[in-house]
């Protein structure tokens, strides 16, 4: 994608979406009370930071341990034929890393303990909702233990990505699964109910996370994954050639736009925006 306007006038976002296009359906609530422990689940690796950095961001600096569950590897993630993609993948997990690092407000390099980024090395682009990926996310769940779970929504419509729908899907399955005991006793850990799901790309969205003094953490973080600044943020091939600052001001305003447009579902505020459960 190229930066600048979509067809409804607005400026491009992140991932080519524009920027207006949340459904307004009813009532919002804002903020959840801070959870001691959240674990967000991403079809890629630099789907978290996109759908609920800022949020990661806030909890994490008010004592929240943040957990992040990678569900591909990232291994479509460039427009170059002749990419080496076992450097792709290794280079996604490095910038994952990184990003974790800024969202926690972490030293960049600092290595995070072993059971905060998980990664379940599915094929990008071939992700699927079997028993052996709810069983996986499941494992992590009452591994982790979160009070609060976040990921895609499942039934956002118009969707182009099949993983983010079938992430979403596994996602929820997993919730399930790991809640009752009889589902995959075989791994031998207590079934656990987070108190909340949140779903970001919220297809009827009833929820936001405030996201005043994060955004620009949410930018940092995003930025580490350097391997995505052509295929998914929009700065375009010539980057190398333009200021560093410029494009990031360029990327940072369309964040900082979309902020703005969620926290307006709620207030005059710049937010995320997510579908929102809590009896689960």
């Amino acid at each position: 994608m190229t930066s600048g306007l979509s067809e409804d006038g607005h400026p491009r976002g992140p991932s080519g979406l524009p920027v207006g296009d949340l459904l307004r359906t009813g009532p919002v609530t804002v903020n959840v009370a801070t959870p001691s422990r959240a674990l967000a689940v991403g079809a890629h690796p630099d789907d978290i930071e996109f759908g609920c950095g800022t949020t990661l961001a806030k909890w994490a600096a008010h004592g929240c341990q943040v957990h992040y569950l990678v569900l591909t590897d990232g291994s479509k993630g460039s427009w170059d034929p002749d990419a080496d993609l076992n450097e792709l993948v290794t280079a996604r997990q490095s910038e994952c890393r990184a990003a974790a690092c800024v969202l926690d407000g972490r030293e960049i390099g600092s290595e995070p303990p072993d059971d905060r980024i998980f990664f379940l090395g599915r094929t990008d682009g071939e992700l699927e909702n079997g028993a052996d990926e709810r069983r996986a996310v499941a494992r992590v769940i009452r591994q982790v233990r979160p009070v609060v779970l976040l990921g895609h929504d499942p039934w956002r419509r118009y969707r182009l990505h099949p993983d983010h729908r079938a992430a979403g899907e596994i996602t929820i399955g997993a919730l399930v699964a790991a809640r009752d005991p009889h589902f995959f006793p075989e791994l031998g850990l207590t079934p656990h109910r987070p108190d909340a799901l949140l779903l970001w790309e919220a297809d009827q969205p009833n929820h936001v996370e405030r996201a005043d003094g994060y955004e620009s953490t949410k930018v940092d973080a995003l930025l580490c994954h350097r391997s995505q600044f052509e295929s998914t943020m929009g700065m375009g091939p010539d980057l190398a050639q333009r200021s560093s600052s410029s494009a990031r001001r360029e990327f940072e305003a369309k964040v900082r736009h979309q902020l703005a447009d969620h926290g307006s579902l709620a207030g005059p505020w710049s937010g995320e925006a997510f579908h929102l459960m809590d009896d689960i």
